[in-house]
């Protein structure tokens, strides 16, 4: 755990690389609260994530480590990534992150989620939000579409006119239109920490973050690691 409030002093590193946790998002539920109250809650296994390379400032430019997370079978990995971790000695994995300003972890050391998170803590977290592919003006930007009688033919999903007369002769950039919709990075902020249950590398957070049951997810606490 020294080692851990240790690399947590980067003053100067991007929140959005500083140290956390690689998880993946298990679903929703509800809690139960001492005082009786039902509250919405995120599961996420976070960790428990192995250091698998360091980078330093004489090297490399800057301090920064990789972890792994999601062991996974070295047969199904190129040669290049069994390779990559091979220094490490603890397997291949099937998710690398990196993570700037925490240059006193080992190589080889594993980070879980009782060494970041305690119940009551706020974390930022990251995920890709679902992909639903060419979508129309009613479902990407909820557009209200057209009546569904008076006269309307084969128009009803549309988006409608997209211009204007000479003036200005053109569509302006930005126009909301049919297109690629979802998978997108998204980072969820502020959320607090309703519990954590270390034996089982789970953490459990209030409300909902982006992404489908299963998908990858980073886990930045807000506070003692990101100021």
């Amino acid at each position: 755990m020294a080692t851990v409030e240790g690399a947590a002093q980067a003053g100067n590193v991007p929140a959005r690389k500083r140290l956390g946790l690689l998880g993946k998002k298990l679903g929703m539920t509800q809690l139960l609260l001492p005082t009786g109250r039902s509250v919405p809650v995120t599961v996420i296994e976070a960790g428990p994530c192995v250091v698998v390379q360091r980078k330093s400032p004489e090297r490399d430019g800057y301090s920064a480590v990789q972890l792994g997370f999601a062991p996974s079978k070295p047969h199904r990995e190129t040669k290049a990534a069994v390779g990559h971790v091979a220094k490490a000695g603890k397997g291949t994995f099937s998710l690398l992150r990196e993570f700037q300003g925490a240059d006193q972890l080992e190589l080889g050391a594993t980070l879980t989620v009782a060494d970041l998170f305690k119940d009551g803590d706020v974390v930022n977290i990251t995920g890709t939000t679902k992909g639903r592919g060419y979508s129309g003006v009613i479902k990407r930007h909820g557009f209200a579409g057209f009546p569904g009688s008076h006269g309307t033919h084969e128009y009803f999903r549309h988006g409608g006119s997209i211009g204007n007369r000479s003036y200005p002769g053109r569509v302006f950039k930005g126009k909301r239109m049919a297109g690629r919709y979802g998978n997108d990075r998204v980072t969820t902020r502020n959320l607090s920490v309703v519990q954590v249950r270390s034996d089982k590398n789970l953490i459990l957070v209030r409300g909902a973050v982006a992404g489908p049951r299963g998908g990858f997810v980073i886990v930045r606490p807000v506070g003692g690691v990101e100021q």
